[in-house]
């Protein structure tokens, strides 16, 4: 399952509500919820845009989470 750091990252490095972190990244609130929930993963373009974003590479976002 692809897990993510969002949540962690938002936290410890932004200190910011999900609302002001999604208009941080550029996409719509519940749209992150999802995102940071693992609810759905963004398409690469999206993920791409988050990590330029937060200054990361994509793989330090999200990763493959073993069962």
């Amino acid at each position: 399952m692809l897990q993510n750091k969002l949540k962690t990252i938002r936290m410890a490095e932004y200190m910011l509500c999900k609302r002001d972190f999604a208009r941080l990244l550029g996409i719509a609130e519940q749209q992150y919820f999802r995102y940071e929930n693992s609810i759905t993963n963004p398409s690469l373009e999206v993920a791409t845009k988050i990590a330029l974003a937060l200054n990361r590479e994509i793989s330090a976002i999200w990763h493959l989470e073993k069962e």
